[in-house]
């Protein structure tokens, strides 16, 4: 019997082997914080010190980059997936809100201001007003809605282009940029709205930063994939890789928020033991 991404009674069916998919990327976030954490933490010592070239050169690099692109475009991917994404998208809100009020208070110098969390509740929240989760009113509007693959293609050309605005800059092409008016780079009220959208004020730190822009191109480029795939191919949704249980990693993955807000405090305390 062919799996159906919707049952009959409304409520979507779960994809196991996304779950699993973002539990694996769970395991490489920890293990890139557990290797930060012993290299930048005082109390780690001198623990690693001779690892931190490669850390801070381009494979450490291309490690944080394969976390955090595959956590948000998979995020976006997963927006069609969901039956309360309001409710998800206030409540990721509200844990990115948190945690930087935790980091200012008592980390104030490795503190993280718009970081990931706060990124992904915005984006979620986004896309339910776009009313992107409601497959069936978007099946229902064909000849009304823009069509997924161009919609897909354009979000992906996007982030391409606007992957520099926090330095203040636009790819046009590679080995072609533009600089941006230095206007949106503001202090005051505005400038936190202008950080908030990707032009960081003048001064502006956080260890975790993710801007609408350029990050909601990516976002977006997932949700439009999933919707191209289940107009296009929907038997995909059938296939047994979709539905590859690896218990672990499965439920490391349908937990993704609370081991996301745990992960760090239990690992700067086995810092401390060790």
């Amino acid at each position: 019997m062919k799996h159906s991404p919707e049952r009959r009674n409304g409520a979507r069916e779960r994809l196991q082997g996304l779950d699993s998919l973002r539990g694996l990327t769970l395991v490489s976030m920890i293990l890139y914080h557990a290797m930060w954490d012993l290299l930048y933490l005082p109390e780690a010592g001198a623990a690693g010190a001779a690892l931190r070239p490669w850390y801070e050169g381009t494979a450490g690099r291309l490690w944080q980059q394969s976390i955090c692109r595959t956590f948000i475009f998979l995020s976006g991917f997963c927006v069609p997936l969901s039956v309360r994404i309001f409710r998800r998208g206030l409540l990721t809100s509200c844990a990115g809100l948190a945690v930087s009020a935790v980091t200012i208070l008592a980390m104030y110098e490795e503190r993280i201001v718009f970081g990931i969390l706060t990124f992904l509740g915005a984006a979620m929240l986004l896309c339910g007003a776009a009313g992107l989760h409601r497959t069936e009113r978007w099946n229902a509007q064909r000849g009304k809605r823009i069509p997924p693959a161009p919609a897909c293609a354009v979000c992906l050309i996007l982030f391409y282009m606007t992957r520099w605005v926090n330095r203040g800059t636009l790819r046009l092409w590679p080995g072609r940029t533009v600089p941006l008016p230095q206007a949106l780079s503001a202090g005051g009220p505005a400038g936190v709205l202008l950080t908030a959208l990707g032009f960081p004020m003048p001064g502006f730190f956080s260890t975790d930063y993710f801007s609408l822009f350029p990050w909601i191109f990516l976002f977006c480029a997932g949700t439009f994939l999933h919707l191209m795939l289940r107009e296009k191919h929907a038997d995909l949704f059938s296939h047994p890789l979709l539905h590859l249980r690896i218990p672990v990693l499965d439920w490391m993955g349908r937990h993704s928020l609370f081991i996301y807000l745990l992960h760090q405090p239990v690992l700067y305390l086995a810092v401390l033991l060790l």
